[in-house]
């Protein structure tokens, strides 16, 4: 990390694990902040690569679930990279440039996507991969009140765009992306720059009102939304419409890697289980089995405290049911909970 922007995150109260900042002074109030008013997320740990050459967006369209062809500079959309096989590798938003597309994946994903990557770009592809994570850094503004955020700081016109869009704006004289969407099911804007930038914009962030929350906090978020994370809802057993991640796929475009897998799920209506939120009454360990009259329907993927119990994602077999069941895991009673990040796609017109 960023050793001047730890800096100054120190000396507002930050603690961190493994330079990551996992809490903030105001922690509850900088958690209703991003439902009420504007919370500041340092999401620079999250990786970045820069996909560049002429042929970058065909190359895109080819390799995962998302339609890139027809995307314009300024543009830009979800994408999951999948199997060949469609079991899921990473949810990344993709940023068209006109000759380049920056990638943000999950955190850890760079590393893992980048050979993944390499192995299908042949002699006569002009596609060139860089991993840029090192040189930038990743903000994020979630809250309704964002779009004040950016009136402050000169981005306004990006204000009210379609998700993720994005302009790069000059601040103190570098390129800063900043893009529509939170990452979450929620109001915000992403801030990418260059590290020469970090701790001047984070500073104007923050006097600009933005309420610092870590990394305990974002998964708290995170949880109540469903993002989905690789190594615990994203893993080589489900696959994006499992997932919830009907809206970045596209069942338009041609043969891409999984593509026929996702298509027969989608015409025959195959998806055999779902992820659903749970509401507990107290914690129960990931990778828990979930019951349903005495037969298991399910498993806990994720797990976070609440001051009145605990809150979990979970995949639970389709025929089970949706929100609204009540479960019980670990003999922890739980009731199932829609997520406001997940799109179901036909299933959601057969609820």
């Amino acid at each position: 990390m960023l050793d001047s922007l730890k800096a100054i995150q120190t000396e507002a109260g930050a603690v961190f694990t493994a330079d990551i900042p996992q809490s903030f002074p105001q922690a509850d109030a900088a958690l209703a902040a991003a439902h009420t008013g504007v919370a500041l997320v340092d999401r620079s740990h999250w990786g970045r690569i820069q996909v560049g050459g002429d042929d970058c967006l065909r190359f895109l369209h080819n390799q995962t679930t998302n339609a890139f062809e027809k995307l314009q500079p300024g543009q830009g959309c979800d994408t999951v990279f999948v199997t060949s096989t469609a079991r899921t590798l990473d949810l990344a938003t993709a940023y068209v440039d006109t000759d380049s597309v920056l990638l943000l994946t999950s955190p850890g994903q760079a590393e893992t996507l980048l050979p993944w990557m390499d192995r299908y770009i042949f002699f006569a592809d002009k596609v060139t991969l860089a991993d840029v994570t090192a040189e930038t850094v990743a903000f994020t503004l979630i809250g309704p009140e964002s779009d004040a955020v950016l009136e402050k700081i000169g981005a306004g016109a990006v204000a009210g765009q379609p998700y993720a869009s994005h302009k790069s704006l000059r601040f103190d004289g570098d390129g800063v992306l900043v893009a529509v969407g939170s990452g979450l099911a929620l109001p915000g804007y992403t801030l990418i720059a260059p590290v020469t930038q970090a701790v001047a914009l984070w500073q104007q962030l923050a006097d600009c009102g933005a309420l610092p929350l870590g990394e305990t906090g974002w998964q708290q978020l995170r949880v109540q939304q469903g993002r989905p994370t690789p190594g615990s809802e994203l893993t080589d057993a489900v696959n994006p419409l499992e997932a919830g991640l009907w809206q970045a796929v596209s069942f338009e475009k041609g043969c891409y890697i999984g593509q026929e897998t996702l298509a027969r799920l989608n015409t025959y209506k195959g998806v055999k289980q779902q992820l659903w939120g749970l509401t507990l009454a107290a914690m129960v360990p990931p990778n828990s089995s979930i019951y349903l009259n005495d037969q298991k329907v399910g498993t806990v993927t994720s797990v976070i405290p609440t001051a009145t119990g605990a809150l979990g994602l979970a995949y639970l077999r389709t025929k089970a049911g949706g929100a609204g069941l009540t479960v019980q895991v670990e003999g922890v009673e739980a009731t199932v909970t829609d997520l406001p990040f997940a799109s179901r796609g036909y299933l959601a017109a057969e609820a």
